[in-house]
């Protein structure tokens, strides 16, 4: 391993350097440009990233001398673009011998508009080597973009890493091509995968939105119920009504929970690089607690006390994401948890309904959040309002379908980010 990594340096350090960016013309374009790079970066795309079961991984080797293709959709532009790669759960240095950034020609296919595929750099440099549990951005490249325009991202690995960085609840169609692809306008016989893996953001250089928002959920924001490729989870409904004036960060992991880790690391211990890290964020909306209260009865008879205990738990870690989050002028804005009764994984029950009474209770009426979006009052059946509303209800009376996706992103107020 030292040796194919030393290796690597020496061939990053022989590759020539990346020439300055290239001003518009004249001096009015040279203004123009100035001007730009003044603006701050903000964060566009983001996900959250963890280390993926065995039923999420890519296969032994999978990554080998090979080019990973990732289309995401920025909700918002700016002049000026850069990537970020992460190897956050990797033990081993991740190898990275070139990568491109185009726009997708067709967001369930592997194809890209040639035309538009610029080299992305790293310190000047075509490749570049993450440390273990690191992220690394590319250098900013001059981008002409549109917000919620379709962008691929493709990356040539030199070296299966040891453990994986992912995030398994994509949504969207990733693909991956033996040896280095990133040029190639398609992807014949790539293999096709519902995952994202090793990329945590994009972000753009833009003065005009400046109010990112940072949504920390479970599978609900994550898009489970959402079609795939069709950019239909709740998150997605709420960018479009903002028009690309600010981005909206989904930063959900199913199955994910407040207080212990689960399916990713919990919600507590994510929030420095999820939402903290990111540039331009000034909101958090936070929807997460129906895996603590499902988790705690599942399968077993939990006591009066243990229920007692969850629901102050959860709380306090609520005040605890807050007392973080202002620290660094960061509004927090406290969505209620949707009903879940019915739902066989959970089986949930009268206790596990009163406990989730009591946390949209203290949501509610606690005054820590900064503001309250009341989703539950939006989501539930009005004939039994500790069930999901059957209109919203994908079938297993937990996770909304794109109907309710569209109607949770239409009870958020606009004005809350102005």
């Amino acid at each position: 391993m030292l040796r194919s990594t030393v290796s690597l340096l020496a061939l990053v350090l022989a590759a020539p350097a990346l020439g300055a960016l290239p001003e518009g013309p004249g001096p009015a374009g040279a203004k123009t440009a100035a001007e730009a790079e003044q603006c701050p970066w903000q964060a566009a795309w983001a996900s959250s990233q963890m280390l993926p079961d065995a039923a999420n991984a890519l296969p032994d080797g999978a990554l080998e001398d090979a080019t990973l293709r990732q289309i995401i959709r920025p909700s918002i532009a700016g002049t000026h673009v850069r990537v970020r790669l992460s190897n956050a759960f990797g033990t081993t240095p991740l190898q990275i011998g070139n990568a491109t950034l185009a726009r997708s020609a067709n967001n369930a296919s592997a194809d890209i508009d040639a035309a538009t595929m610029e080299p992305l750099r790293f310190g000047g440099f075509a490749g570049t080597v993450i440390p273990p549990g690191g992220e690394w951005l590319s250098d900013p490249i001059r981008w002409q973009g549109s917000a919620f325009e379709d962008l691929a991202i493709s990356v040539h690995v030199l070296q299966h890493p040891e453990r994986q960085t992912s995030h398994p609840g994509s949504r969207a169609t990733s693909y991956v091509a033996r040896g280095d692809a990133t040029k190639a306008s398609g992807l014949a016989g790539a293999m096709a995968v519902d995952h994202w893996y090793l990329l945590s953001g994009l972000e753009v250089r833009s003065c005009a939105a400046s109010q990112g928002i940072a949504v920390l959920g479970d599978s609900i924001t994550d898009g489970r119920g959402s079609t795939t490729n069709g950019n239909d989870r709740w998150t997605d409904f709420l960018a479009r009504r903002l028009k690309g004036r600010a981005a909206v960060l989904n930063q959900g992991i199913g199955g994910n929970r407040v207080l212990l880790d689960g399916l990713g690391p919990n919600a507590v211990a994510r929030l420095d690089r999820d939402v903290l890290a990111q540039p331009g964020v000034r909101h958090l909306i936070v929807l997460e607690g129906i895996n603590d209260i499902g988790n705690l009865a599942r399968g077993r008879t939990a006591s009066a006390e243990e229920h007692a205990a969850l629901v102050a738990q959860v709380t306090a870690a609520y005040g605890q994401i807050i007392e973080r989050a202002h620290a660094r002028d960061i509004k927090v804005h406290g969505a209620t948890l949707l009903p879940f009764m019915g739902n066989d994984f959970y089986n949930s029950g009268a206790a596990s309904e009163a406990d989730r009474q009591a946390i949209n209770h203290w949501i509610r009426t606690s005054g820590a959040f900064d503001s309250v979006i009341d989703l539950d009052a939006v989501m539930r059946d009005p004939a039994r309002p500790d069930y999901l509303n059957p209109a919203y209800d994908i079938g297993d009376g937990l996770h909304p379908n794109p109907a309710g996706f569209r109607a949770m992103a239409e009870a958020v107020s606009l004005s809350l980010f102005e």
